[in-house]
């Protein structure tokens, strides 16, 4: 019994402890609630500020940027870069700025009073054009630039044409016409592309400085048409006499190029297929040999193929007519042209998308188109459906090299088209 009563007293005193230390907790933290809610003073205290020191120095000069405009004058663009009258003149007269052409950048670091400490552009053949202050006088001095190529990767959607599509996304006009060089020989931009159709390129840009001056080659590009993949990779194959051309081919090696491009134009639309039509002169129901593509007058018509050229002039109502031989029994005929390009005459020789001529209205024509056939052993077949052959694939000992050179390419396409290419099969 004494021991009971003894632990029962512990149990008192152990929950007496417990409540005085819950109550000095409780205690103190009403303390530190009290504590939080009293008012805060704010106590202002003078600081001396010393204006000349916190006032930052004028610049000695000032570097500027203008876009040489077409129809600007030299003395306009000096005035808007800021530089004085005598500098001005003094530049006027220097030789060197006649290599300025529209639609430059010029850069210049201008001092507030006018005067050029020195201006500097890029004149063609990146050759970088710079006028220094040398005392008195202004110096004149002409280096190669030094451009820099990074790679700029871009995708877009057809919505209406390739030309719209590659703007819209940003891509230069002479990527978009690489990319339709490159699949010349599978589609004819002229009729395949789809609104929906994809496409994504990997391309060099030429930099100045991180300014960018010009597009360079296309790396890698793929093109989704109707559900169909298309995809290009730039390798420089070792020709049979040792050598190394480059060219485009696919994932597996194969060359893109193909002995003859689908079209002779670049763009442009089929105004009349091949087969039977009611002539537009005789209003007779005859045979048409070719096909004829409506475009402007002026339009670059190319060959083909690699040809000679077999015939150059005036033929019945083909009106002005160049007839290509591709070799063996192969021939192409472009009729209706406003003129020919330099150097076609009977005999010369012209590479595969080299001009023959302009699109006109020659001979029996309603309006400026190409009248365009192909003809086998003197048969004329249709360009438009004909299996064109390829030319040779990626040599087997270069294979190894083309895989690994391609292979982050293509892996850039397929984060940029968000489809799954599949590699090197």
């Amino acid at each position: 019994m004494i021991r009971n009563l003894s632990l029962a007293r512990a149990g008192v005193l152990a929950a007496l402890a417990l409540f005085g230390m819950v109550a000095a907790l409780a205690t103190i933290s009403e303390a530190q609630n009290a504590q939080l809610l009293l008012p805060k003073t704010t106590l202002p205290e003078p600081l001396a500020i010393a204006i000349e020191e916190a006032t930052l120095p004028a610049p000695g000069s000032f570097i500027r940027e203008e876009r040489f405009q077409r129809g600007d004058t030299v003395a306009e663009l000096l005035a808007r870069l800021g530089i004085g009258e005598p500098d001005a003149r003094a530049l006027a007269g220097m030789p060197q700025l006649r290599l300025l052409r529209p639609g430059t950048t010029v850069t210049a670091d201008v001092r507030p009073d006018g005067m050029l400490v020195w201006l500097s552009f890029l004149a063609p053949r990146d050759v970088l054009v710079r006028f220094e202050r040398a005392g008195a006088s202004l110096a004149a001095s002409e280096s190669p630039a030094a451009l820099i190529t990074r790679q700029e990767t871009k995708s877009a959607e057809i919505r209406s044409s390739l030309f719209a599509a590659t703007d819209a996304a940003g891509i230069p006009d002479s990527v978009a016409m690489q990319l339709a060089d490159i699949f010349g020989g599978d589609l004819d931009f002229g009729r395949d592309p789809r609104r929906g159709d994809r496409l994504a390129v990997v391309y060099e840009m030429h930099t100045l400085e991180g300014r960018p001056v010009r597009a360079g080659r296309v790396l890698a590009a793929g093109f989704v048409n109707q559900g169909r993949t298309l995809h290009a990779i730039w390798f420089a194959a070792a020709d049979t006499g040792g050598r190394r051309a480059g060219g485009y081919y696919a994932p597996n090696g194969k060359n893109l190029r193909k002995a003859f491009l689908r079209s002779p134009l670049e763009f442009s639309r089929v105004s009349s297929g091949f087969g039977m039509r009611k002539h537009p002169f005789l209003q007779t129901w005859r045979a048409h040999q070719g096909v004829d593509y409506a475009a402007p007058a002026g339009t670059r018509v190319r060959a083909a193929g690699d040809g000679v050229v077999e015939f150059a002039g005036r033929q019945g109502g083909y009106g002005n007519v160049v007839i290509l031989r591709h070799g063996g029994s192969n021939t192409t005929l472009y009729a209706h042209l406003k003129g020919f390009a330099p150097g076609i005459r009977k005999g010369a020789r012209v590479a595969q998308g080299g001009t023959v001529g302009f699109v006109g209205q020659t001979g029996w024509a309603t309006g400026p188109h190409l009248h365009y056939e192909f003809r086998v052993g003197g048969a004329a077949r249709d360009p438009l459906r004909m299996a064109l052959p390829a030319a040779l694939p990626v040599p087997s000992a270069d294979l190894p090299f083309f895989r690994a050179q391609g292979a982050p390419l293509l892996a850039q396409l397929d984060f940029l088209s968000g489809t799954r290419i599949a590699l090197f099969e």
